[in-house]
């Protein structure tokens, strides 16, 4: 800590002393033509070669960035599309002349060539103090931005290039969390968490303090305060079926030497500006390698997991004239899931419990989005890592959200250790879901379409991907 606080102090010492060599004034709120004025400045920043007035630029660019408000983030954005792309002449004489000759040199200048100019401005944005949080806030707003205007995914894409190498393994350092953390990160914990809300410090306690209990999450050297992505763990004698036996008040902890199972009931992703970069599947992988070093005894490890996209899909093919998924009798079943307390009635709850268990795994099992992928995308995290869809859990979550998007369903992965490079290969290759065989009763083989194979677009009737945000982040895709 001392030594990273030393080092950003000298970068700030250097960015002060390019700052009086360039005379850079401050921010200025009346200026006009402020997003003009940016594009100038990147282009400065891209033609400087001294160091102390290159950190020094960046600086200032950041903080006009932060200044804007939304209307000049939007038009820098644009800039940064339209002005900053590759230099077109260079790139046509680079095809030119590979084409006449494709060797090793002439591919190397097609590559050059074909970077757009804005990958090494961010590449010098970062050089500035505090500089990669600042971009991971700058890619948040400009995710929010390609909503209203497709073609900044260009610019996105650029960011998230440059963000997967930034943020690779290799540079992330896993920590446990516990209640002796420090106060910030612990509050950081609690804003984060975006599964399971954690309704204070009484509630963090309870998932931090008890022995079987634990926490670890990924940092970076750059964010050495801001967590990336943590999974919260329960160490149990048995895989639940219920979010409340882990998080109940009054529960009795257990010893963790006598914890037989390990498991992942929470998985929050810290920052959205770092969406679409992969951690998890590395986090959990760490987590396995570092339970099974501490406690020996442990021989099973699963999630209990949200399935955040079930009622949307359900609904969808209730409407529906016609459903593969559903028989006239499940349709006339589920109609009780219009009623708003139904899961408070136990007659209505055992009446629908069949249907929702079994629709549940169609989605599963059956439906698809247009890449040949299960829909769900906690699903498409957990397969491809290579576990198996052990259980569906009916009325296993009562939270308002699990309401909402999953009528209560949560569901099981199993990471069995010897089998999960033989499943990932399975859904990897072949998209098949392996699934435990009790899963696989709840549909019928003779009943519908087979699932489509990867790749291939659904079928006429084949359920699409609704490509919308779900509340949930317990997924990296």
């Amino acid at each position: 800590m001392n030594t990273t606080s030393f080092f950003s102090d000298m970068l700030q010492s250097i960015t002060d002393r390019g700052r009086r060599l360039l005379s850079l004034g401050p921010v200025q709120d009346g200026d006009a033509d402020a997003v003009g004025t940016m594009e100038e400045l990147c282009e400065t920043l891209l033609s400087s070669r001294g160091e102390a007035s290159g950190m020094a630029l960046a600086k200032n660019i950041l903080d006009r960035w932060e200044a804007f408000d939304q209307q000049r983030r939007r038009d820098f954005m644009a800039v940064l599309l339209s002005r900053f792309g590759p230099n077109i002449e260079r790139l046509e004489r680079a095809i030119e002349a590979y084409r006449t000759d494709p060797s090793p040199k002439a591919l190397l200048e097609l590559s050059e060539a074909a970077e757009p100019r804005r990958q090494e401005l961010v590449r010098r944005l970062n050089l500035a103090p505090n500089g990669t949080a600042t971009l991971v806030g700058m890619r948040e707003i400009l995710l929010a931005l390609k909503n209203d205007n497709p073609d900044l995914e260009a610019v996105d894409a650029d960011f998230a290039h440059l963000f997967g190498s930034w943020f690779n393994r290799g540079f992330l350092v896993l920590r446990p969390i516990s209640w002796s953390t420090p106060a910030d990160i612990l509050e950081k914990i609690i804003r984060y968490e975006a599964v399971h809300h954690i309704g204070g410090w009484d509630e963090l306690r309870r998932r931090l303090a008890p022995e079987d209990r634990r926490c670890f999450a990924f940092f970076h050297p750059q964010l050495v305060d801001d967590p990336l992505i943590f999974v919260e763990v329960a160490l149990t004698r048995e895989i639940p079926t219920s979010i409340a036996d882990l998080l109940k008040e009054d529960r009795a902890p257990i010893r963790a030497a006598d914890a037989t199972t390990a498991v992942f009931y929470s998985i929050s992703n810290c920052q959205e500006g770092l969406r679409g970069i992969s951690f998890g599947n590395f986090l959990i992988k760490q987590v396995v390698e570092d339970l099974r070093r501490e406690l020996p005894r442990l021989d099973s490890f699963a999630t209990l997991s949200p399935v955040p996209g079930f009622a949307d899909w359900l609904l969808r093919e209730r409407a529906a004239e016609t459903s593969d998924a559903l028989t006239p009798t499940d349709r006339a079943e589920l109609a009780v899931l219009d009623e708003p307390d139904w899961a408070d009635r136990p007659e209505a709850a055992a009446g629908v419990r069949s249907a929702v268990t079994a629709a549940a795994a169609w989605y599963f099992l059956r439906a698809r989005n247009r890449n040949g992928r299960p829909l769900d995308p906690v699903a498409r995290f957990h397969l491809g890592n290579g576990a198996r869809l052990e259980r569906i859990n009916f009325l296993a979550d009562r939270s308002g959200r699990a309401m909402r998007q999953a009528h209560g369903v949560m569901v099981n992965y199993l990471y069995k250790l010897e089998d999960i490079e033989t499943n990932h290969e399975a859904f990897a290759s072949r998209g098949e879901v392996v699934a435990a065989p009790a899963v696989r009763r709840l549909v019928p083989a003779d009943r519908g379409p087979r699932a489509p194979a990867a790749g291939r677009l659904p079928a006429k009737g084949e359920p699409h991907d609704a490509a919308r945000k779900q509340g949930s982040k317990e997924f990296t895709s």
